[in-house]
């Protein structure tokens, strides 16, 4: 079983680069945490303030290893202020 979140968010304007920046070193950091599959991000080639997340983890509870991170402490409070609204996020296990 693989438990899969997808997060969509979006910059403000003006933001692109440094969120770009910061999900590719985040990308760089989650990538070699215990469980995870993959996290990968994706920005949208029509609109570049758009962005998409897909993590995947072997279960649901490999997700402690990710929130356990030390990084995981510095994402949000860097993140946030460049979000023109909330993360959308989406979770589920695929069989």
């Amino acid at each position: 079983m693989v438990y899969t979140i997808v997060v969509h968010l979006q910059a403000k304007k003006g933001n692109e680069a440094k969120l770009a920046a910061k999900l590719a070193e985040a990308s760089a950091v989650y990538q070699k945490d215990k469980e995870t599959i993959s996290w990968f991000v994706m920005q949208d080639p029509k609109d570049a303030t758009k962005f998409c997340i897909v993590e995947r983890y072997e279960q649901e509870s490999s997700q402690q290893y990710h929130l356990g991170n030390p990084y995981w402490k510095t994402f949000d409070p860097y993140v946030i202020p460049l979000l023109d609204g909330d993360m959308d996020l989406t979770r589920w296990e695929e069989l």
